[in-house]
């Protein structure tokens, strides 16, 4: 017998969490089988089975596991079963057999209720008319969303008219006839931290954001001049991400107290630039880095960003891929949004939210002219960057992108995206 016990994830990773079993208990598995899914603090890892057999459960989903300890047992003594098809087979004809004996019993118990439904309802109709509107009176209570017990009946007996419908308005504080149900499901552990980190953001820096706006016509004109080249020469297509990330890296190099963190008493600077991206993946944000970005072309960057949102989507970013970075970017825009005060990943000092782009009509050389235009917004701890570096970032940024063949291309567009 084979015990399996929880694997560390990482460093600093104490505890998991089973997030879901892919197998049932009593299986027959194979070895290198993905038995379960298991949530860390930081990503969501597949627990692959290490030894083939039957396999026993010691732990339920939703509950949380200390790295080391067991999680199932494998009986590999057990022998594989000869075939799943004459098994469900099997199950399959013990259902059919099951529901054949269960119908005379459950057509009787119908029945039943059938006729004591009747009973009643005939005796409502006959006992209860004082609060029952007419059908006239009930359709327009329905349009109107008004429950009829809460209508004063003026009709014989206490019915409901039409005119007492008609007058009739819906009290603000009564339900109405939709559907009011709920329900709760528990927040996997990677979204209780994410709202940790949220929180311990939100009071534990001084936020503030600034914001301006890119006029977005410079890079629309590149990528429709060479986007289809760009592709076809490096497999990846020209994205607004690979413009974004090297204007910060320029931006950044600019003004280095963007690209620092607080450290106790001290303020820590870095040379580099390990750029997180937040992407959206099967168990929420996730915040992959690229790491020295300040060496990577415009197709260095397109190709890590597919990577890294790939890996996102599959499940398979690893808590070394996430931990880290020195500034992020956050685009919002894909998904629509207009605005928004993007909320700093600690201990990182600074975050930049990327946003959808609309025509807008905007003022050039006198002239009012219809333009793309994103708005751009540059959330920062004010604790270590003032109102002149984080403005100044953030115009930085906005000058590379309205002109990036001379501030992020150095006049050569066809040598800088490797044509």
């Amino acid at each position: 017998m084979l015990e399996m016990k929880v694997p560390s994830p990482g460093e600093s990773i104490t505890e998991v969490e089973i997030a879901q079993w892919l197998v049932e208990d009593g299986d027959y598995v194979e070895k290198d089988q993905a038995i379960a899914e298991v949530d860390s603090d930081k990503a969501t890892l597949e627990l692959p089975a290490e030894a083939s057999g039957i396999i026993t459960f010691k732990a339920e989903e939703g509950d949380a596991v200390a790295v080391g300890a067991v999680v199932c047992l494998i009986d590999t003594d057990a022998k594989a079963p000869a075939g799943k098809e004459s098994i469900e087979t099997f199950e399959k004809v013990g259902e059919e057999k099951g529901e054949k004996n269960a119908a005379p019993e459950v057509s009787e118990r119908q029945a039943k209720a059938e006729n004591t439904e009747e009973k009643a309802a005939s005796i409502a109709t006959k006992t209860y008319a004082s609060g029952t509107p007419s059908p006239a009176a009930k359709k327009i209570l329905d349009e109107k969303g008004v429950d009829a017990q809460s209508v004063s009946g003026s009709g014989r007996d206490g019915r409901i008219t039409k005119h007492d419908a008609e007058n009739a308005t819906p009290s603000m504080g009564s339900p109405g006839t939709g559907d009011r149900g709920s329900y709760r499901t528990k927040l996997s552990m990677l979204r209780r931290k994410v709202a940790e980190r949220l929180v311990e953001a939100k009071n534990t820096t001084a936020m503030l954001t600034t914001f301006n706006e890119v006029d977005m016509g410079p890079i629309f004109e590149l990528r429709k001049q060479y986007k289809e080249i760009f592709k076809e020469k490096h497999g990846v297509g020209l994205g607004f991400m690979s413009f974004f990330t090297l204007a910060v890296v320029r931006a950044l190099e600019m003004y280095p107290s963007v690209n620092s963190m607080i450290d106790g008493k001290e303020m820590l600077t870095f040379d580099y630039k390990d750029i997180s991206i937040a992407v959206s993946g099967p168990k929420g944000l996730m915040v992959p880095v690229m790491r020295n970005v300040e060496n990577l072309s415009f197709r260095g960057v397109e190709a890590e960003v597919k990577r890294l949102a790939i890996r996102a989507r599959d499940g398979q970013i690893t808590v070394d891929e996430m931990t880290g970075g020195t500034f992020t970017i956050s685009n919002g825009g894909v998904f629509g949004s207009m605005l928004s005060t993007p909320i700093i990943n600690p201990p990182q000092s600074g975050i930049l939210g990327m946003h959808n782009i609309v025509e807008r009509p905007i003022v050039k050389d006198g002239a009012i002219v219809i333009a793309p235009i994103m708005f751009v917004a540059l959330s920062y701890d004010h604790r270590i960057i003032d109102g002149k570096e984080s403005v100044g970032f953030l115009v930085a940024v906005k000058e590379a992108l309205e002109s990036p063949i001379d501030l992020l291309m150095g006049g050569d567009v066809k040598k800088t995206l490797e044509l």
